[in-house]
């Protein structure tokens, strides 16, 4: 009797394991257990997201992920949607599933024929509960055609039209008394969930058409362990302190009106912060050899054609007709760029040569979606296109990697990168493909710097870096990237002259580090709460008068310190100086001086700061100096003392 030997599959790190012939990934997961951080979620397998219950073969790639890995959260909370849909089909068998998707944080479940108030949430999680007790594991199921699903889903309309969209197997998960249609994967069994919350509701329309039926939205979030709940329950309720339109409205910084939906209004102090970020990013710029330009908001169709934004963005591009000829407005920076380096001639001698534009694009987003600065219609992306020769690739972005990691360190904000790869939908060929993704990895390789990979989630036109920041409460949030781009070139016909006297095309790279620059503005006024360093503060300095006497004095002090460029201004109010120093601490105006009798007669100033630290009477010349250094230092925090 022959006896069969043992398979072998391959782990990160290099690493082999051997399993018995016919393992299951789940198998490889108890076997390396003590090296995961965390109950086992998925498999990754030859770089496809699989179930724990796939069956492995000799040699393959294995990557057992848990909730502490992005893919892993994913599914985590994509499972946790359908727990979501299998309790209020319990509690609610009228209602008919539609879609329910994971989201950044969390996942949310679209219901017809639903009626749920914030009253009914308990009992909502009470039945995920007992459905987590059960210790279901979610079974796949693979429809033999189209028939087989419809007879399945035949009740829910939504589903059908879902069955009849679909062009590649039909999938579903069944998941005791529930079943869904579903291209997984799905955790190994429901009882991994420990905690659950149901967060809101809201409305939303089948498919994101107004013209649609209006769907029940029900968000929620769930985690492995309820210290985890009660960590993010907590900031939630930190975030909502730090609501950037909250603390916005409260410092004049923006506001937004019916007339232009998602398109913020930016008010004088809000300006001031807006031209702080602008001048810091420009001298960054000029450091690093950038020239900047200025191209058209509204472009012809051609253009857009030819970029290939017409084809692959168009539903996201506002558009008008002028003289008969249709135009857009710009989404995005890149185009006009290619027709500024194609109106030029450039030799080898010239390259890289690294272009900036601080440019103004127009995004369609649904109502539903916008979300103060966050999430906007109109708004300002610091892009620039960096054309180079294939040597100029790894230097080129590792500059871009130093320049980034100086922008981000001055605010105080910490990052890591993500390396994504080549989407489904996309252009270019698979050499250029291969040659602008490799050399992304090159150049993070050697910057030494962690970065994690995200499979398909590229550019349509390119690989690309994200930076994503992390934020004074731990969240995190995508900013800028580094995109190559070997396409853009050849379908704007760029090139260069060579060396021996002939003509080559020009690689490209697209990089943002602020990203939206009104997004963001909305994350630093979260981040700071408001309490802006010195350097770009709206309201640096305010002086305040004792006593009507001293209001000469008081405007004399203001007027030294807006000469020496300082934003100052005065309360000369007649409300006591307690309530003007609260109304100025109100307002994050980092240095409160007052004036009064004995400053006048020492011709001083009594200092204090917004984080009420009295500091004493200081000498008003002493004082524009310190504040000067501290502002050209771009100090994060105060460093008078």
């Amino acid at each position: 009797m022959s006896v069969k030997s043992n398979m072998q599959v391959h782990v990160p790190g290099g690493a082999t394991v051997e399993l018995e012939p016919g393992a299951r990934a789940s198998d490889l997961a108890k076997k390396i257990k003590k090296d995961l951080k965390g109950a086992p979620v998925v498999a990754r397998i030859n770089g496809t997201l699989r179930d724990l219950t796939s069956v492995l073969a000799p040699n393959d790639e294995v990557e057992i992920l848990t909730f502490e890995d992005p893919e892993g959260r994913h599914t985590f909370w994509h499972s946790s949607a359908h727990l979501l849909a299998q309790a209020i089909k319990r509690l609610y068998p009228e209602a008919l599933p539609t879609i329910g998707p994971a989201i950044e944080e969390g996942f949310f479940y679209d219901f017809a024929n639903l009626h749920i108030s914030e009253e009914d949430f308990p009992r909502v999680e009470q039945e995920v509960q007992k459905i987590v007790r059960e210790r279901i594991v979610p079974e796949r199921i693979e429809f033999q055609g189209e028939a087989e699903a419809r007879g399945e889903f035949g009740n829910n309309p939504f589903k059908m039209e879902i069955i009849s969209n679909k062009e590649e197997t039909l999938s579903a998960y069944r998941q005791g008394d529930f079943v869904d249609l579903c291209t997984g994967p799905h955790i190994p069994n429901t009882s991994i969930v420990q905690a659950f919350k149901v967060l809101k509701t809201s409305g939303a329309y089948w498919r994101g058409n107004p013209e649609n039926e209006q769907l029940t939205r029900v968000y929620g979030i769930s985690f492995p362990d309820k210290k985890q709940l009660s960590a993010y329950l907590h900031r939630i309720e930190e975030a909502k302190k730090r609501d950037h339109r909250v603390v916005g409205k409260r410092l004049d910084l923006f506001s937004f009106h019916e007339e232009g939906p998602g398109m913020p209004f930016f008010h004088p102090r809000g300006v001031v912060l807006w031209n702080e970020l602008l001048a810091f990013i420009r001298e960054l710029h000029r450091e690093a050899g950038y020239v900047e330009i200025k191209t058209p908001v509204m472009l012809s169709r051609q253009l857009w054609e030819t970029s290939g934004h017409w084809e692959n963005y168009r539903e996201n591009m506002y558009t008008s007709e002028v003289e008969g000829r249709e135009f857009a407005i710009k989404p995005m920076n890149c185009p006009g760029c290619m027709l500024f380096f194609r109106s030029g001639q450039y030799s080898y001698r010239q390259l890289p040569l690294r272009v900036a534009e601080i440019g103004n694009v127009h995004r369609h987003e649904m109502s539903g979606a916008l979300s103060g600065l966050f999430r906007v219609r109109s708004f300002h992306q610091d892009d620039t296109h960096i054309f180079m020769k294939p040597e100029d690739i790894k230097p080129e972005i590792l500059g871009v990697l130093a320049l980034t990691d100086r922008l981000y360190s001055t605010f105080g904000l910490e990052y890591h990168l993500e390396l994504s790869t080549r989407p489904e939908k996309s252009i270019g060929s698979d050499e250029q493909w291969e040659v602008a993704t490799r050399g992304l990895r090159e150049a993070l390789d050697a910057s030494g710097r962690e970065y994690r990979i995200n499979e398909g989630d590229g550019a349509f036109y390119g690989p690309k870096i994200d930076m994503h920041i992390k934020d004074a409460i731990g969240r995190t949030w995508q900013c800028g990237t580094i995109q190559l781009d070997m396409a853009l070139p050849e379908r704007f016909d760029l090139y260069y002259d060579t060396k021996d006297g002939g003509k080559a095309r020009p690689i490209m790279i697209h990089r943002a580090i602020y990203g939206s620059l009104e997004r963001f503005l909305g994350i630093l006024i979260e981040h700071y709460v408001g309490r802006f360093p010195l350097w770009c503060s709206p309201v640096q300095v305010r002086v305040l008068s004792v006593a009507e006497r001293h209001h000469d004095y008081a405007e004399e002090i203001r007027a030294k310190l807006f000469a020496a460029g300082l934003r100052a201004d005065a309360d000369e109010s007649a409300e006591s100086i307690p309530k003007k120093v609260r109304s100025a601490q109100v307002e994050q105006v980092n240095y409160i001086l007052v004036v009064g009798d004995q400053e006048l007669e020492n011709t001083t100033v009594n200092v204090r700061t917004r984080g009420g630290q009295v500091l004493g009477e200081r000498k008003i010349d002493d004082l524009i100096t310190a504040l000067k250094r501290e502002i050209a230092e771009r100090a994060p925090e105060p460093v008078l003392v």
